[in-house]
């Protein structure tokens, strides 16, 4: 269990070493969840971004998020609804996002309170002007499923756990106080943000232990149902139901778009009260089946230790050894890459569908929260491996979307499509579960899904512009250099699918997409940059000028953090530029020129020259030296990364999480390795931070890593050993960890310029056999 003043220091940590670890058995026997600090991530420093992440209690892929809110309306700047440098609590509510870019969810606050308070929550610079309270990170606790805080105003312990479907509370009052819940259905993101309003809610008292309703929600995500069944430990003596500013005492109903209930309760006999929530996107009756299921008595303690063997099942996953500092940072990384998808499917397997429907999922498990544009990179390659069955499930409940919305997730939230971000990044989560041999769902309804979402023109993918131009003109689609590159990208996925499946008419048709990128590639200039419908480039142009989310080519970044983006076609980008030389030549600079116009995007962050680590498009460029013979500077920059912009504070990310995605590539890379291609099946190798690795996969086999004189300073490979046979390629292959056995790499301190130099040792573009681009490459064999 983690108290934060023991990690706000703002640690830049040293490089660890990799050794494989021979014998895990022999450890203390401590648990991987003590590793876990929530509270990284969770507030910047002048301005930074951290993480947005959140520190309250969840399982595993659960649909509650039990959390404080330091917020009263949460903005893009603390999404998650937290900012650690804020001084008071408005309350505790039961879902939220971690690591996003845009706030929502915060369903259901609840509050406990004493004394006479108000109806609203107060002002946080006036404390008991409502039911607001001060806090201490002194007196605040989290782990892995428990979250606890002192609210100061109150004098009123909180604690908090959860399970899949609900959230439980446990409040300590003092004794004989005058202790109230405040439950309030209005709170949200900032309204009208987004458009967000509340359509409708309600209250109803079904007897003095209990109480029930719903709101109806729209913003981020369109037209949100979210049902609720509480149940409380001791009796309601009197309540008070508000709409807006009228008041109801004691009446069993409330219907309106701004209600809060005050819940009055004796203290007398205990100071403890409990609390039990079921929530539900289908009905109330399924927030009650839930609630009863899953925690049918009130042993809170129990399902504290419940929630946490949950946490170290999944963490043991992945054994390592390092610094205690490299631990927590890498088992935190792994704890926030699996807090979503999130499994929307009530107990029964009914879920609410993207048409409104009610359908069920035979399986029990419908999963949302698909922050696609992010997650595609690094995160769904990781659930591969350490997620086989989830990643199945995954692929169905994308499956369905396409089945009752006629395409494929881009940014699904709460079972609704949000069109957040640009490209079809569905399409490469499923292709690569295909060409792994994920089981659980229809290989043939999964390539229909994906064909028919690469020719159905919608938001930011217009397929009949691109197939008539051969690139999207800016002139027809803002943001068209950045979702060029990126369809075609998407398009290779496709390719590889139909070759599997046999079908080569739509494997050359998708093929001969995925090279459009070349349409954009200005060869005076060097960069990748936008033409308009009649095919002349666009002026002005400068490769550091920052687009946004719309009105210029690019998406969150600009032409130096877009030009590396062909992760399909790597010794095509590197025949664009001219050649190894140029080709390193160009990336040496990138690392190393400083420029920042003004118009730097607020996504941006974690800088080394333009590399800009706190955001998605840059999180493979420091791979791909690998390509062009010069390794060990991959592994200078891979080591520059989880030395400098990863650490144990609660400003411990150099960018928003992303739903896992930032803590994705620190598992990955601190681990030795990282997919740039996502779908491709090869892993190119970096220079690892940990001491020891272990990944327990499929069939009760192992992937081992090991590391010899590894220190902070040895951070180069000097030579490797795969299965105990001399080892010079830069990276390895699923069938290869698949395979199980150890990957043992010689560290050193200064590089070996011959290590992988050779071209038979660069990362193979593909690992399944299949064609990329307009020939075959298959340096597997």
């Amino acid at each position: 269990m983690f108290t934060v003043n023991r990690f706000v220091k703002n640690i830049f940590l040293s490089i660890g070493c990799l050794v494989i670890f021979q014998s895990f058995g022999q450890q203390s026997g401590r648990k991987l969840t003590s590793y876990v600090n929530p509270f990284i991530g969770t507030g910047p420093v002048s301005s930074s971004l951290s993480g947005n992440n959140f520190p309250g209690a969840t399982v595993p892929f659960g649909m509650v998020q039990l959390s404080p809110d330091t917020k009263d309306a949460p903005d893009w700047s603390a999404a998650s609804g937290y900012d650690h440098n804020d001084s008071t609590i408005v309350g505790f509510s039961h879902t939220h996002l971690s690591g996003t870019g845009v706030a929502e969810l915060f369903d259901v606050l609840m509050m406990p309170a004493t004394g006479d308070i108000k109806t609203r929550a107060g002002n946080p610079s006036q404390p008991g002007s409502g039911y607001r309270s001060r806090f201490s990170h002194q007196q605040e606790t989290a782990k892995p499923g428990y979250y606890s805080v002192f609210l100061l105003d109150h004098k009123t312990n909180v604690e908090l756990t959860a399970t899949e479907h609900a959230g439980f509370h446990r409040y300590t009052f003092p004794k004989d106080s005058k202790a109230h819940v405040v439950i309030d259905l209005d709170h949200s993101l900032k309204k009208p943000d987004w458009n967000c309003r509340i359509v409708n809610a309600q209250f109803r008292l079904v007897n003095n232990h209990a109480i029930e309703g719903y709101r109806m929600i729209t913003g981020w995500a369109k037209f949100r149902k979210v049902y609720f069944y509480i149940e409380f430990s001791k009796p309601i003596k009197a309540h008070d139901f508000v709409d807006g500013g009228a008041e109801y005492f004691n009446q069993p109903l409330i219907n309106g778009t701004d209600l809060r209930a005050i819940l009055d309760f004796d203290t007398a006999d205990t100071p403890a009260l409990l609390a039990k929530v079921g929530l539900s996107a289908v009905s109330i009756a399924n927030a009650k089946a839930n609630l009863q299921s899953e925690i049918p008595a009130w042993d809170f303690d129990n399902k504290i230790q419940e929630a946490e063997a949950k946490w170290e099942a999944e963490l043991q996953k992945i054994k390592v050894e390092g610094t205690e500092e490299r631990k927590q940072i890498f088992y935190t990384s792994l704890y926030h890459a699996l807090l979503q998808p999130n499994n929307i499917a009530d107990v029964s397997g009914d879920y609410m569908a993207a048409d409104y429907t009610i359908k069920n999922a035979e399986d029990k498990a419908h999963y949302s929260t698909f922050s696609l544009w992010d997650t595609y990179r690094g995160a769904h390659p990781l659930y591969t491996l350490i997620q086989r069955e989830r990643s199945g499930k995954f692929v169905n409940s994308m499956i369905r979307q396409y089945e009752t919305y006629g395409y494929l997730p881009v940014w699904q939230l709460w079972g609704q499509e949000n069109y957040c971000m640009i490209g079809n990044h569905a399409i490469p989560v499923i292709v690569d579960a295909v060409l792994k041999g994920i089981p659980g769902f229809d290989i043939q309804k999964a390539y229909e899904a994906v064909k028919n979402s690469s020719l159905t023109d919608h938001l930011n993918s217009p397929f009949s512009i691109w197939e008539q131009y051969g690139y999207m003109p800016e002139n027809k689609q803002s943001q068209s250099v950045s979702i060029t590159l990126e369809m075609a990208y998407d398009d290779w996925c496709v390719a590889q699918f139909a070759r599997k499946i046999g079908n080569t008419a739509d494997y050359e048709r998708f093929i001969k997409r995925s090279r459009y990128y070349k349409n954009l590639y200005d060869e005076k200039m060097g960069f990748f940059r936008a033409k308009d419908d009649m095919g002349k480039w666009m002026e002005p142009f400068s490769p550091l000028k920052y687009g946004a989310n719309g009105g210029n080519p690019f998406t969150e970044g600009n032409a130096w953090q877009y030009f590396w983006y062909v992760p399909h076609d790597i010794y095509d980008l590197i025949s664009l530029v001219g050649g190894d030389n140029a080709f390193t030549d160009k990336l040496d600079t990138f690392f190393t020129l400083d420029a920042r116009p003004d118009e730097v995007n607020g996504n941006a962050s974690g800088f080394i020259g333009q590399y800009a680590h706190g955001n998605e498009p840059s999180h493979h460029v420091t791979y791909l030296y690998n390509y062009a013979g010069q390794p060990w500077k991959t592994q200078y920059y891979v080591s520059r990364v989880l030395n400098d912009l990863y650490n144990t504070s609660f400003s411990g990310y150099a960018g928003n999480d992303d739903c896992g995605e930032m803590s994705a590539w620190y598992v990955f890379s601190a681990m030795g390795f990282y997919p740039v291609n996502p779908a491709s099946g090869v892993y190119v190798i970096g220079s690892p931070a940990l001491e020891h690795v272990s990944v327990k996969l499929a069939e009760g086999k192992t992937f081992g890593i090991k590391a010899v004189n590894a220190s902070a300073k040895n951070i180069y490979i000097q030579s490797a050993r795969l299965n105990g046979r001399p080892y010079t390629r830069t990276y390895i292959t699923q069938s290869d960890i698949e395979a199980g056995g150890k990957l043992e790499l010689v560290m050193g301190a200064k590089p070996n310029k011959n290590w992988g130099k050779a071209k038979a040792d660069r990362p193979s573009a593909n690992s399944f056999g299949v064609r990329t681009g307009h020939l075959t490459i298959n340096r597997n064999e």
